[in-house]
């Protein structure tokens, strides 16, 4: 018998991402597959949003059907969670993937494009240790020719925790799995160093300790996410490897008040058996539950809104920045993807001109009937007002983005909430509520775009 694939995630689920681990499943399962254009629209029940999205476009006699649920983690989330059953989901169920996506490649930033994820599969190991764990480049850029040291040396201790490469050309040659502790610190100790004021991360071997120099302090405090998923992950291999000893993390430039129990890397160094040289690291356990099933983020609303507008109506979204998932890249309107600077003068900002910065909506969606760009706030109801405040911040936005690439195009400006149980909208600013039941409420003043996708949603689910 059949049975259904479900996707978990905290991320907007994307064609291309699916299609891949449609793929992935098949060659797995040894199984054929057809794939036509792929859609993901929300499942109604008389009108009333359930929460969850169907995939279609897809064929294999061992699934069913294919189920998309946004879920929260409790910590650092792998993207997505993919059961192969009958049942929906529940915490006690076995994944059958662990699958980061990233768009970054080393070309872009060599830190973001491998250590940045690799603590999310050391954290993962303690909850499904039987799960296939996978990081997916799903990259829009050119892939780099050369890898970098960075990269080469991050990757292959992926590799060494059992981590599946998907996405990207590797070397075979190049790209093998540790065989030894030894191994790891001399490869390490032939890279490049780091610039000059940085610390580097060096690993050295003494009897009974490995010593591993590495700057953790950031933002005042224990934040410094590439270097937490480097360290996490060197001390994972090393533990793989077989070493028994101690490991001791220098240089890191923390206090004992930067060392708090619900940090992540604490609770990885914990199960690890990690040390911070000056500093007494508290006894704390992982959370009871890795997961839960998300009926409270802001971005229920807005990842509806842009999945139904992509699927029901003339309409796309140009970028992507729904809270708590990966940042996308601006779309120009040849396709080219442009990354999105932080400020419109930088040297003016470090210089203390805060005024500098891009404030960037969490969706900008593209009416390609009406000509009409929409940027998008996403608010819980309760905060509605604050996004309707920060509509009037997007003016640097428009002016570096919006308008160059598409200048024949009026731009406007609305809010997408999410909550409560209202089921009327009084304020014009906002365009669309998705309340907590699941009602889809459009504003007075809804766009067009908005107004198109809900009524052919609705008018797709009348029976």
């Amino acid at each position: 018998m059949s049975k259904n694939l479900c996707f978990l995630t905290e991320e907007r689920p994307k064609k291309e991402v699916i299609s891949t681990i449609f793929q992935k499943f098949a060659k797995d399962n040894g199984v054929a597959v057809f794939i036509d254009p792929i859609r993901i629209f929300p499942i109604l029940n008389k009108g009333i949003f359930t929460f969850t999205y169907e995939v279609t476009g897809f064929r294999c006699n061992k699934v069913d059907k294919v189920f998309v649920k946004t879920v929260s983690g409790k910590s650092s989330f792998t993207d997505f969670l993919i059961f192969y059953q009958e049942k929906e989901p529940t915490i006690k169920d076995t994944p059958i993937y662990a699958i980061e996506e990233t768009k970054t490649d080393d070309k872009e930033s060599r830190n973001t494009g491998v250590y940045q994820r690799c603590s999310k599969f050391v954290f993962i190991q303690n909850y499904y240790p039987k799960t296939k764990k996978i990081m997916l480049y799903n990259l829009q850029v050119e892939q780099k020719v050369k890898p970098t040291d960075t990269y080469i040396f991050g990757t292959r201790l992926l590799l060494t925790l059992g981590v599946e490469i998907l996405g990207k050309k590797l070397d075979k040659k190049i790209f093998v799995p540790f065989k030894s502790v030894d191994e790891i610190i001399d490869l390490k100790d032939n890279m490049r160093g780091a610039p000059k004021g940085n610390v580097p991360i060096l690993l050295k071997k003494s009897r009974g300790k490995i010593e591993i120099s590495g700057r953790l302090f950031k933002s005042n405090g224990l934040s410094h996410d590439p270097n937490i998923g480097a360290l996490s992950i060197i001390s994972a291999v090393l533990r793989k490897l077989a070493w028994k000893d101690k490991i001791e993390i220098t240089q890191h430039g923390l206090l004992q008040a930067h060392v708090g129990k619900t940090n992540k890397f604490v609770q990885i160094a914990n199960k690890l058996d990690i040390s911070l040289q000056g500093l007494k690291l508290p006894k704390v356990e992982m959370n009871s539950e890795y997961w839960k099933y998300d009926m409270d983020g802001e971005k229920l609303g807005t990842i509806f809104i842009h999945l139904v507008v992509e699927n029901f109506a003339n309409g796309r979204s140009i970028f992507e920045n729904h809270a708590g998932c990966e940042k996308g890249y601006f779309f120009a309107k040849n396709g080219e993807p442009i990354p999105l600077a932080k400020y419109t003068d930088r040297e003016k900002y470090k210089a203390g001109d805060k005024s500098q910065i891009i404030n960037i909506p969490d969706l900008v969606l593209i009416d390609l009937s009406n000509k009409i760009i929409i940027d998008i706030e996403g608010k819980k109801y309760k905060f509605r007002n604050n996004g309707i405040k920060e509509l009037a911040g997007y003016d640097a936005f428009d002016k570096i983005y919006n308008k160059p690439n598409y200048p024949n195009y009026k731009i406007t400006r609305t809010v997408v909430l999410y909550g409560r149980s209202e089921e009327k909208i009084v304020e014009i600013e906002v365009g669309f509520l998705l309340n907590e039941n699941g009602k889809l409420i459009l504003g007075v003043k809804a766009p067009k775009l908005f107004q198109e996708a809900i009524t052919n949603l609705l008018d797709f689910w009348k029976k």
